[in-house]
């Protein structure tokens, strides 16, 4: 991808991110969290899955299924036998399209085709049903692609910082990187407390697991400081899907999604 074609991605995407498609009145009764991978490195199971098991944490997991079985130069990628095992154990698989492309870059009928392929690769692995959470590959989004994908699923994770509070966008919510790249103790823990004061919605995200992550990824010790204190917080963590219904709280008059 060209420099000018980046740049004017990212330009498409703080414009997206701008324009709320599935505005919706969050009412939790207390905070919650989710810790969520994105395109699936086979040691985000094999190296975070114990660590999330230590604490009893079921986790979503968004799976690109065009990386199935693959080694993409230094990651090697989850294979079925994969899916299959953090399926059974109880994880969540959200869906982070097929090929794994930026959305802007790709026409409706092209991701309306991406979506599909992703969805009927994972199906056997969701017991014949659909995913039903979604990330965008790279964070990239747009006002269109905001508004094929926001009727397909019940929430879209973005990668734009902050704690998921009052009046959000479920078609784009924010999310807070545990990656090594941009690892910040006192930033998590401004974010844990902000969710604990305001009864908010964390939403954790990385990659890969390894004692030497890539820069998109973390170590086992990172993520396990991060679960300590959210448990130290009395926060309960819970897949995306299991997590949205208490973010959303009881209905009210007047509220709706």
């Amino acid at each position: 991808m060209g420099l000018a074609n980046h740049i004017e991605i990212k330009l498409i995407s703080y414009w997206g991110r701008s324009l709320k498609v599935r505005p919706t009145q969050l009412a939790a009764q207390r905070p919650v969290a989710s810790i969520t991978f994105d395109d699936f490195p086979k040691n985000a199971w094999l190296e975070g899955g114990p660590v999330l098991d230590r604490y009893g944490v079921k986790a979503t997991y968004y799976t690109a299924g065009g990386f199935c079985g693959r080694q993409v130069e230094a990651t090697v990628f989850y294979d079925q036998a994969d899916l299959k095992a953090l399926a059974a154990a109880g994880h969540e698989i959200g869906c982070h399209g097929f090929d794994h492309q930026p959305t802007p870059c790709l026409t409706t009928a092209q991701l309306a085709a991406d979506t599909e392929r992703n969805r009927a690769f994972l199906k056997p692995f969701l017991g014949g049903e659909a995913p039903v959470s979604y990330a965008f590959p790279f964070g990239r989004v747009s006002p269109r692609t905001k508004a094929f994908f926001a009727p397909r699923f019940t929430c879209l994770r973005g990668v734009h910082p902050g704690v998921n509070v009052g009046r959000v966008d479920l078609a784009q919510l924010n999310a807070i990187s545990l990656e090594i790249r941009c690892w910040n103790k006192i930033q998590i823990e401004s974010a844990i407390a902000g969710a604990v004061k305001d009864r908010g919605w964390l939403i954790f995200y990385t990659h890969d697991i390894s004692e030497r992550p890539s820069d998109y990824g973390s170590t086992p010790e990172m993520l396990d400081w991060a679960l300590s204190r959210l448990v130290a917080a009395g926060i309960d963590i819970l897949p995306v899907r299991e997590a949205l219904p208490v973010a959303l709280g009881p209905k009210r008059p007047g509220v709706t999604a």
